[in-house]
């Protein structure tokens, strides 16, 4: 079920709907607007350039988190593909370990 959410972001309302929880939506929104006001405090720019260079910077924050991601699925891949390898030596060990206590 979609929420509708009505925030202020750079003096501006906007109403968002979504079906993300009302709490998420206004963290969203919270977020942008500290970004956009810390953008037109520090660079001096308005607020279109403000948006266009937050919406920059959250895609490139997004992109590093992505790849960032990536690389830790990629190594705990690795790490579980190891893990079963050595269980698989574990088990061999075992059964040749049991085999051999069997021949005395």
């Amino acid at each position: 079920m979609a929420n509708r959410v009505t925030m202020t972001i750079c003096g501006d309302e906007y109403t968002l709907v979504a079906d993300e929880q009302a709490e998420y939506m206004e963290k969203v929104g919270r977020l942008v607007d500290e970004k956009m006001s810390q953008l037109m405090e520090q660079a001096r720019v308005g607020r279109s350039d403000a948006a266009v260079l937050a919406a920059v910077n959250l895609a490139d924050e997004l992109f590093k988190a992505q790849e960032t991601s990536e690389n830790l699925r990629r190594q705990l891949k690795t790490y579980l593909d190891e893990a079963t390898q050595a269980k698989n030596e574990v088990s061999e060990l075992k059964r040749q370990l049991f085999k051999a206590q069997n021949r005395k």
